[in-house]
């Protein structure tokens, strides 16, 4: 089940309010010195940083980081022990009412009702928003196609793939067209197809102006959708920055050529130690991994292979991946940092202060 209680998964009003921004004109969502303590438990601690609009930010680490927590927080769900957030330029503390309005909130697993139809569905929460009949069906078949569901409208969601429930549920979180959403483990559970499926979404919905904050354990996730990452681990930001800066954090670049014929290795070897010193040799695979600067090395390198009449397979270069990266920030990989005082364990310790927050 979702870490976010049903009567706020879709924190959604059909009128946004004009933002009063406080960081400047261009900053969707900033978070201030958030910090939130479970009893002598630091969940998040000091965590600050800011979204232009328009841009997708994703809040990147393991089970257990801090990440859910942190969207606890900024979409009001639960308030930070210290510290604040600002939604279009409205506090979460001061103006919670002007932050609901001006936001969606997705979590880790759809909450659409599997009894219902996808249009019944679509006209339940609509109704709900108080969007008039007329609006609400053109909003809904809008919705619908956007999301490659029209065919799909009228079977009841229990039918569903994994993969369409998901995209349901973000259209239903975009049923008052918010400025900003919030999406907590999007693709938790989907197969790579149904995965690649809702990337193409999201990429549509940032270039019709959403502002996204994504959390995610899934270093590729924030790879292809991420501007700009913030990498959480045990409720601190250890980095940030984009993409490309934070794989070059972890490392040179490789240059890495695969020859055609194995009898090329050891004089391809000796080209590559002249022009770069170190050489790493894979035999069975033919392939050659010597360490580079840049493009400028895979232009003059491929030029000194061409002249030697080597033929090669292929060369390229690898950049360090944001595995890499999470590797030597904090001595482990993504996917083996779980730990036991995870967001879903902080998230039931707070569950009667934010269903509390919820019914204010």
């Amino acid at each position: 089940m979702s870490d976010l209680p049903a009567t706020l998964e879709h924190m959604t009003a059909p009128a946004p309010s004009p933002p009063h921004p406080a960081s400047g004109p261009d900053i969707a969502i900033e978070a201030i010195g958030l910090v939130k303590r479970f009893g002598e438990q630091t969940a998040v601690d000091d965590v600050s940083f800011a979204v232009p609009q328009g841009t997708v930010l994703g809040l990147l680490g393991p089970n257990g980081a801090g990440k859910t927590t942190i969207v606890r927080m900024m979409t009001t769900l639960t308030k930070p022990t210290a510290g604040t957030a600002t939604i279009a330029g409205y506090d979460v503390l001061k103006d919670p009412d002007a932050v609901r309005r001006n936001m969606g909130v997705t979590g880790q697993a759809a909450t659409v009702d599997e009894l219902l139809t996808g249009r019944e569905n679509l006209r339940m929460i609509g109704g709900l928003y108080g969007i008039g009949r007329r609006e609400l069906k053109s909003v809904g078949e809008r919705l619908l196609e956007q999301f490659s569901l029209a065919d799909a409208g009228d079977k009841v969601v229990k039918s569903y793939s994994g993969g369409m429930r998901r995209r349901l549920d973000l259209a239903v979180s975009l049923l008052a067209a918010p400025p900003v959403l919030f999406l907590d483990e999007p693709t938790t559970g989907l197969d790579p197809r149904s995965r690649n499926e809702l990337w193409d979404v999201l990429r549509d919905l940032v270039r019709d102006g959403t502002t996204l904050l994504l959390t995610t354990q899934y270093l590729e996730e924030a790879d292809q959708l991420a501007d700009d990452i913030v990498v959480i681990d045990r409720g601190k930001i250890i980095a940030a920055g984009t993409p490309l800066q934070l794989k070059e954090q972890a490392g040179q670049a490789a240059l890495v050529v695969t020859v055609s014929h194995a009898g090329d290795i050891a004089e391809s070897a000796r080209l590559l130690r002249d022009l770069r010193g170190e050489v790493y040799v894979e035999d069975s695979a033919r392939r050659l991994t010597a360490p580079a600067d840049g493009i400028a090395d895979l232009t003059k390198i491929a030029g000194v292979f061409e002249r030697s009449g080597i033929a090669v397979d292929d060369i390229g270069l690898s950049r360090p991946s944001l595995d890499d990266v999470f590797l030597s920030l904090t001595g482990h990989r993504a996917e083996d940092a779980a730990d036991p005082d995870s967001d879903d364990s902080d998230a039931d310790t707070d569950n009667s202060d934010s269903e509390k927050e919820a019914s204010r």
